[in-house]
């Protein structure tokens, strides 16, 4: 007769450094948060981009290397000309470049989005390893605490949440999702804000 296994608590954790990422790597914590605050020709670039209402999404896959800077030419090329172009490049560069670190990765799927409504707007899980969010502009994504999460019900209707959590603009949060090993019925439960703001998203997804 095999043991029975004990079930684990589920946490998340926030820090002020980007340290704070690494730990999502461990059991029992499905979502890791960077709070950082933009610089302002970063919030500037974003608020100028949002506000020419152009659709923008910029989506592609990156052959990556720890000992290499990641290459992404013409990123958001649409958004070339406006000030502070340059400095949104560097930042996304930075993040894919330590995303690999954190996940090892040789491959990353990145995608830039302008939105103007919530994209996934039920509370779900993310059928994934690890992905990293941050919003540039724009209110942040909202989650679900373990013992608010009615998961039994989520893919049946619209589920009911007590005590929703958000991220801030500029966070940088590591969300573990159902395919990490060992997470299987555990990957944190989160949606797109409700309503129609304006919001600049970037995801990254690691392939291989």
């Amino acid at each position: 007769m095999k043991p029975h296994k004990q079930p684990v608590d589920i946490f998340q954790v926030f820090g002020d450094t980007p340290q704070v990422l690494t730990e999502v790597l461990q059991d029992g914590i499905n979502l890791a948060v960077w709070r950082r605050r933009l610089p302002p020709q970063l919030e500037d670039f974003a608020a100028l981009l949002v506000s020419l209402g152009h659709p923008l999404d910029d989506q592609r896959v990156i052959d990556v290397d720890e000992q290499r800077v990641p290459v992404m030419p013409d990123l958001l090329r649409e958004a070339a000309d406006l000030h502070g172009y340059e400095a949104f490049v560097a930042d996304v560069t930075w993040l894919v470049a330590a995303y690999t670190c954190l996940v090892g990765a040789q491959r990353v799927g990145l995608r830039l989005r302008l939105l103007a409504g919530p994209m996934c707007p039920r509370f779900h899980v993310d059928n994934v390893p690890l992905r990293l969010l941050t919003t540039y502009l724009g209110p942040g994504s909202e989650w679900s605490p373990e013992h608010a999460t009615p998961r039994g019900k989520l893919h049946t209707e619209d589920v009911p949440v007590d005590n929703i959590q958000q991220l801030d603009a500029g966070d940088v949060a590591v969300v573990k999702g159902e395919k990490w090993q060992g997470n299987e019925g555990s990957g944190l439960v989160h949606r797109s804000p409700p309503g129609q703001q304006g919001r600049l998203l970037l995801s990254l997804d690691w392939l291989a």
